[in-house]
């Protein structure tokens, strides 16, 4: 059995338009939100093998807050092919991943991650966490998939369960959408 951890970067700052979309920085939202969602994952579970990310800006900015949240994280292998992937993309990354880890955490973004999941997680009814899912999986959350494989290599669609999602407002209500007017 092999433990996929997704974790979408935090909420991103737009205010300078002068910026790629690459270097986009978190926002204050963002960074409280990384925090909090570190703390999560120590919590969740204290070891992962493997973490995988994009190099954006914002996705390193969430990976540094999340860690000092949760007092560490594994070493980190940076791919800039998570950056923009499509969710074939990025089952072909995890196949190739060597060493086998038990599990793995990939921080990216979407709608590559919400794509993943909906790749790996059958669409029959059987999980009410994919349905909330379908409906947003917002900056900064994270899902567990667990999958009946033994090696990486073996990953296919619908092979997963979704048995974990968390989203900053799960944890602190501050931190859910904004009102609208």
């Amino acid at each position: 059995m092999k433990k996929l951890g997704l974790f979408r970067h935090a909420k991103s700052d737009w205010n300078d338009a002068r910026l790629r979309d690459f270097d986009r920085p978190l926002n204050a939202r963002g960074r409280k939100g990384a925090h909090v969602m570190g703390a999560h994952i120590k919590n969740y579970c204290d070891r992962w093998g493997r973490l995988i990310a994009s190099p954006a800006v914002r996705v390193a900015q969430t990976i540094e807050l999340a860690a000092k949240a949760a007092g560490s994280m594994p070493p980190i292998k940076w791919d800039r092919r998570i950056y923009l992937a499509s969710s074939v993309t990025l089952l072909e990354l995890l196949r190739e991943q060597e060493g086998n880890p038990d599990s793995i955490i990939m921080v990216g973004h979407n709608p590559s991650l919400e794509d993943l999941i909906f790749d790996l997680v059958p669409d029959d009814g059987s999980s009410p966490l994919r349905d909330i899912v379908e409906e947003k999986f917002p900056t900064a959350a994270f899902a567990v998939l667990e999958l009946d494989i033994d090696s990486w290599v073996d990953l296919d669609e619908g092979s997963a369960r979704l048995v974990h999602l968390t989203r900053p407002r799960d944890i602190d209500p501050a931190l859910g959408p904004e009102p609208v007017d």
